[in-house]
């Protein structure tokens, strides 16, 4: 991934309205890579949050319902992989490909406010779903190509995602609320903007244009070829079973919060971020001191005690409060020291030429069939305790329904204590 194993960029036609930059010096990547996670994250931050809030106040629709919009989410992850396969990989180079998902994302995302039922609602959202998660993985794939020092540098620029995320947040609340369709009008701007911009990234072409490749590489199943290995087995499985749990806190927690009537709501979950900044800083030291088992031990542990806060946070009393913002400020270990430790753990175990179906494979795993499953067991626990009356102005029994998914993540801890091995690092001979 250094810049001297890079190959020669051709040059584009001049009739190109976007001239192709030399390969830029490691510092202006950065910088250039980290406005695009601050873009494309912004996009995420403005409407995921508060869809929740809006389908359930705005527009009615039931818990069930609220599942399953965002299971939109990952039923786009299932077929990113084989966009990826099948356009990304064998015909087109990166950067174009974003900034034409980006731009048709943005479209889309303009016309969700239009869809008031959730017969119409729903398919537009799958659609634009399908568009922006393919992003994620091919911005996760260009990056680690071009940074010399992936380990180290990745988290350092995936760190303006929770940047973007909170300016996403804030966009929102100072424009409008959760409740408004205007979130969507903001994320779809944002995302017009995003695809342009993709188009000023390092020039990354197709890896198996010319190659000899099979349908299933084609297809990004190659990388199912890691399995292999046991420990990246045992890594998947527990990606995949973390899943389930941990999506209750997207799809719920603005309900529950607009129940509890928090005031400035979007503002003080984006303290969230604000903890994933600091864990983004932190991840390379706890990867160099800890290694990845202790380091994604530490990301699940945090999803246990998570649930466990919002849990009794239900109780009410003088701690509801405290608990309440103490799930929030966990999110950066939750998310970082699983999820990004996790992209990295991937990217090490495959090599050059199945990175990107690599990536394709965990976002397939993560956003995909895992976030299907987590959404829609979440939106029938959320519909399974609804209260005939309102107590205490809370229409579902939140103890419940926090309470299931924190013995789930505390299930999967366990499994993956058990179970992961380190991988092993390369060693200066057979005694060392």
């Amino acid at each position: 991934t250094g810049g001297s194993s890079r190959p020669h960029l051709p040059s584009l036609p001049a009739r190109f309205p976007f001239p192709m930059n030399p390969t830029p010096t490691q510092s202006t990547l950065k910088l250039q890579l980290s406005v695009f996670m601050f873009l494309q994250y912004f996009i995420w931050g403005a409407w995921y949050v508060s869809m929740g809030t809006y389908l359930f106040s705005t527009l009615k629709f039931d818990g069930g319902q609220i599942g399953l919009a965002y299971g939109a989410f990952a039923i786009g992850a299932m077929i990113s992989p084989f966009l990826v396969g099948l356009i990304a990989d064998r015909f087109f180079a990166s950067e174009k490909l974003l900034a034409v998902l980006g731009i048709l994302g943005g479209v889309v995302l303009c016309l969700l406010p239009r869809c008031t039922t959730f017969a119409s609602f729903y398919p537009m959202l799958i659609l634009y779903c399908a568009l922006y998660v393919p992003t994620l993985a091919l911005g996760n794939s260009l990056s680690l190509t071009h940074l010399a020092n992936a380990k180290v540098d990745f988290p350092r620029v995936k760190m303006l995602s929770a940047v973007g995320w909170i300016a996403g947040l804030f966009g929102l609340q100072l424009i409008a609320s959760a409740e408004s369709p205007t979130q969507f009008f903001i994320a779809g701007g944002a995302s017009i903007v995003f695809g342009l911009y993709s188009l000023v990234l390092p020039h990354t072409p197709p890896k198996k244009t010319g190659a000899n490749v099979s349908l299933a590489e084609i297809l990004g199943l190659d990388a199912l070829a890691l399995l292999k290995k046991p420990s990246f087995a045992i890594f998947i499985a527990c990606m995949f079973l973390i899943c389930i749990p941990l999506y209750f806190y997207f799809v719920n927690l603005g309900v529950y919060l607009t129940q509890l009537k928090w005031e400035g709501m979007l503002v003080k979950t984006s303290l969230a971020q604000v903890s994933d900044v600091i864990c983004f800083l932190l991840l390379p030291v706890f990867l160099s001191k800890f290694g990845y088992k202790t380091t994604i031990f530490i990301g699940i542990a945090c999803w246990v005690l998570r649930y466990f806060a919002l849990g009794f946070s239900a109780d009410g009393g003088a701690t509801q409060t405290a608990l309440i913002f103490t799930a929030i400020l966990l999110h950066g270990a939750c998310y970082d020291f699983l999820f990004i430790a996790g992209q990295l753990y991937v990217d090490e175990a495959a090599n050059e030429r199945s990175r990107g179906a690599a990536q394709g494979f965990i976002a397939f795993i993560l956003w995909g069939v895992g976030a299907f499953v987590g959404t829609l067991l979440a939106g029938q626990v959320l519909a399974k305790h609804a209260l005939a009356a309102p107590v205490n102005g809370l229409a579902h029994d939140w103890k419940a329904i926090w309470l299931t998914p924190a013995w789930g993540a505390l299930a999967v801890l366990v499994i993956f204590l058990i179970f992961f091995r380190n991988p092993s690092k390369p060693t200066a001979s057979p005694s060392a």
